[in-house]
């Protein structure tokens, strides 16, 4: 008789033990949304144009700090997919030296630059939880205003695929409100054309710098 109840008090607690995860894990939520503030710190490599005395690296986009949502929803407590959005960002952009001498503003464009990360939450129960990301970025241009006197009308592709990683760290403030320090690294890029003839490639590959607020539940 002992034999068997210690066997079922051992299987029951085994049994415990395999669902305090699982319990958890519902018991937190498994979707967490953020409200970021993010810097945009642009790389701003392009081609040289010889042409019109462009050298290397002289396109330039400007630095921004703009809003972001991302909506993560968690398979299990380490793994979890997070989407990030914002609204459509319009950018500057500046010529610094061409045979028209520098810098020179050449007209703006807008993009929307929605990234995918699947990620690995290091310390899912601790105060300070840690993780690591990597995924993919699609960018949509749009609304492109770009000339250069004398010389007429730019174009620019349409749409970027590009790689996205990234790291970051949610400190529990409350039960479900957490502070969010998160950095990722996003390779966006496009052909600028004349009258449909590639000129350059500019790689515009910011960095982004977040801080914000998030709620799971």
């Amino acid at each position: 008789m002992r034999s068997i109840l210690a066997r079922a008090i051992v299987g029951t607690s085994l049994g415990v033990m395999s669902i305090l995860p699982a319990a958890a894990q519902e018991a937190q939520g498994n979707w967490l949304v953020r409200a970021r503030a993010v810097r945009l710190d642009t790389a701003n490599k392009s081609d040289p144009i010889a042409a019109l005395s462009v050298p290397g690296d002289a396109i330039t986009v400007n630095d921004k700090t703009i809003p972001e949502l991302d909506v993560t929803y968690f398979f299990t407590p380490n793994i979890a997919a997070e989407l990030v959005l914002t609204v459509p960002q319009k950018q500057n952009v500046t010529v610094r030296q061409s045979a028209l001498g520098g810098p020179v503003d050449i007209g703006t464009f807008k993009h929307l630059p929605p990234t995918l990360m699947l990620q690995y939450h290091f310390m899912p129960e601790a105060t300070f939880r840690p993780y690591v990301g990597a995924g993919v970025n699609y960018t949509r241009i749009s609304s492109v205003k770009l000339a250069v006197p004398t010389v007429g009308q730019l174009g620019l592709d349409h749409n970027s695929f590009g790689f996205a990683v990234g790291a970051g760290v949610d400190i529990a403030l409350a039960k479900n409100v957490f502070l969010n320090f998160d950095i990722k690294k996003v390779q966006i890029s496009s052909d600028v054309k004349l009258g449909g003839q590639k000129l350059s490639t500019v790689k515009i590959d910011p960095w982004l710098f977040g801080v914000g607020i998030g709620y799971r539940f």
